[in-house]
């Protein structure tokens, strides 16, 4: 340990007398930064470097050479022995050395990564990538950092019960959290819609369970789901990028799938998604459920922590309350009974009572401070996680919280010390970390997977910046947002659609010939021209113009023959269909908010944000999304003759 820290003290001397390079920009701000002059370029001849041929040093060192390869082109050998000059070397040090998430990296006339543990060292990766590919050498600046979060626990929940949410989006969303140094997914498996958007009627109100169950079968939703064992490895395959996923089933309110299952489990006294608490049946069923997902050598939830949910249940009648406390700390301790930390949704406050629940070891979602004022839950002992609704819930499109979060708001003024305007000391010992949450509260809303990224994307690096580097921030927020938007989602990722640094052309093709593979381009994301010349022949309904991996665009609708587009089991036509024989310039323009037609450069249709009332008194009132990321992968089987094609990003 003194030698270590011997050499980085005459590290620093020896860069005193050169002009020093400035702090590099990454997501989240490094901590600490000593500059040297001059920089290293990764050559062809570069290498990744471990010195022992161990387990987890050659996990990350794969990780690397992998991600390195999919950025920059550049395939990295990697070898066992000493490092030298333009080689990237990976090191572990001894144990308790540094924190269980601290790295150092130092850059002389190689790159060295240093940390005690492989999640540092994986960080240390996720730095180096952002450094080198914001320059066009992926160089990297001579000097050294050192850098650790501020909070153990980072990240957010996402609403997979109203909204089914693809499993391929679901990894893809990992890796974006990881090369941002989140580690926290909560992933909302049940949930329902509210009924007045449904007749008033719980029958037809929708709702979502999205994890398959023998002990239940039919119980998971047959509109989207996940099999066991691929959530079971979506666990696994999440913890080697060194992000947990807190899979939650949510009871004894948000319930309506279940009762919707099994009638005799829904409260007729508070609503259908409320489980009964006073019937035994409610208690039997959870107890299967739970233990379905738990129990084994190595269950379906193979991960330290499962969230029990406990939210928003009725508070109006005592005895109801006791019920509910009861329910709490039961199935805290039933989780707990297979070996995993138990997280709750704070409620106790809205639930006060006599009947006791549990503390020691459960960590509570500080969502709302009327349903679980800070102060009292700190000093009845609870671990607490900063998830304030009035600061970062996100409800696309639903007209309240927020349909984007402020980050100029959360990036100058919150840290996840501050739970709900209350305002604590920063790395409070009770304060485990700050989340975010994106809430589908609004079931049928046309809202796409696609729509839900372009939200949770700017989200997560506003939250990223604030829980591990809380209020030591330093970069202007101006500045600091006009640099973030250059810097990649992920390796291998790019749900934003977005192929160019700026502005510019991204296919130009003089015929677009039928079922062709573009095997560069999914699909261009927001904002976005897209313009072609058709000369029309008749079309088959259900004929496709192109198709990617989140949308389709026909030509002729499978329905009434008109153009259109699907996405997310979404089917949205312009009032116009092509008519055999003639020959126009269509071109499409979409953004976040509507996507228009022209028709030799007249605008002939807008199909935008729509509001509809599904109640008399007005308080029912959704709005209906009809956006598109316009698709490029594959051309349909048409018989028209498609040219000139262009595809600009705006």
């Amino acid at each position: 340990m003194k030698k270590t820290i011997l050499l980085i003290a005459t590290f620093f001397a020896m860069l005193q007398g050169f002009a020093a390079n400035p702090k590099p920009f990454v997501i989240p701000e490094v901590k600490e930064w000593q500059g040297a002059e001059g920089s290293i370029t990764i050559s062809n001849s570069s290498r990744i470097v471990i010195a022992k041929d161990k387990v987890q040093l050659r996990s990350v060192a794969e990780q690397l050479a992998a991600d390195w390869a999919a950025m920059f082109g550049q395939k990295l050998p990697i070898v066992v022995g000493k490092a030298k000059a333009q080689d990237i070397q990976l090191t572990l040090l001894g144990a308790k050395k540094m924190g269980a998430e601290a790295y150092t990296m130092q850059a002389t006339d190689k790159v060295v990564l240093s940390a005690s543990t492989q999640t540092g060292l994986y960080w240390s990766t996720r730095t180096l990538l952002q450094i080198a590919e914001q320059s066009e050498q992926h160089a990297i600046p001579c000097g050294m950092l050192k850098d650790e979060p501020e909070y153990a626990m980072r990240g957010f929940m996402i609403d997979c019960g109203r909204k089914y949410i693809p499993m391929d989006y679901l990894q893809n969303l990992v890796k974006v959290m990881a090369y941002y140094k989140l580690n926290t997914l909560q992933v909302h498996l049940n949930d329902n819609g509210f009924k007045q958007y449904f007749q008033d009627d719980w029958d037809k109100t929708y709702s979502g369970f999205r994890l398959e169950s023998d002990t239940y079968p039919g119980l998971a939703s047959e509109d989207g789901h996940y099999g066991k064992k691929e959530f079971h490895d979506f666990i696994l395959t999440s913890a080697n990028q060194c992000v947990e996923i807190i899979p939650e089933i949510d009871a004894p309110a948000h319930t309506l799938a279940f009762s919707q299952y099994k009638k005799e489990l829904g409260s007729k006294e508070y609503g259908m998604d409320h489980m009964d608490l006073f019937n035994p049946e409610t208690y039997n069923f959870l107890d299967a459920l739970f233990k379905e997902y738990l129990e084994g050598p190595d269950p379906v939830f193979c991960c330290p922590r499962v969230h029990i949910g406990t939210d928003e249940y009725s508070n109006r009648d005592s005895v109801v309350v006791e019920k509910f406390r009861y329910f709490t700390d039961r199935y805290i301790k039933y989780v707990e009974g297979f070996g995993k930390q138990a997280l709750v949704w704070g409620s106790l406050t809205h639930a006060k009572g006599k009947q006791p629940v549990k503390v020691k070891d459960v960590l509570m979602s500080m969502w709302s401070n009327g349903y679980a004022e800070p102060e009292e839950m700190k000093n009845l002992g609870y671990q607490m996680i900063s998830i304030p609704d009035g600061y970062v819930y996100i409800v696309p499109a639903a007209g309240y919280y927020y349909d984007y979060l402020n980050d100029q708001f959360l990036y100058d003024g919150w840290t996840p010390a501050n739970v709900g305007g209350k305002v604590y000391a920063e790395r409070d010992k009770q304060i485990l970390g700050g989340m975010f949450a994106v809430w589908n509260d609004h079931c049928g809303n046309g809202i796409s997977v696609s729509d839900i990224h372009h939200r949770l994307f700017p989200a997560m690096q506003t939250i990223s910046a604030k829980c591990w580097t809380a209020s030591k921030v330093t970069v202007p927020f101006d500045e600091w947002n006009s640099k973030r938007k250059q810097l990649s989602e992920a390796p291998t990722v790019n749900e934003l659609g977005r192929y160019l640094k700026s502005a510019g052309t991204i296919v130009e093709k003089d015929v677009l010939k039928a079922n062709e593979t573009d095997t560069e381009h999914d699909f261009i994301g927001y904002n976005y021209r897209v313009s072609f010349t058709l000369d029309a022949a008749n079309e088959a309904l259900g004929t496709v113009l192109l198709s990617s991996s989140r949308s389709t665009f026909y030509l002729s609708d499978p329905v009434g023959g008109f153009l259109g587009f699907s996405r997310d089991g979404y089917l949205y036509t312009f009032k116009y269909k092509i008519h055999p024989g003639t020959s126009h310039t269509y071109t499409i323009e979409g953004d976040n908010k509507a996507t228009r037609l022209f028709i030799d450069g007249k605008q002939v249709e807008e199909l935008n944000t729509e509001p509809r009332w599904y109640a008399k008194d007005g308080k029912g009132r959704m709005f209906i999304v009809k956006t598109l990321v316009f698709p490029l992968q594959k051309s349909g089987n048409f018989k028209s003759k498609v040219s000139n094609l262009k595809v600009e990003q705006l």
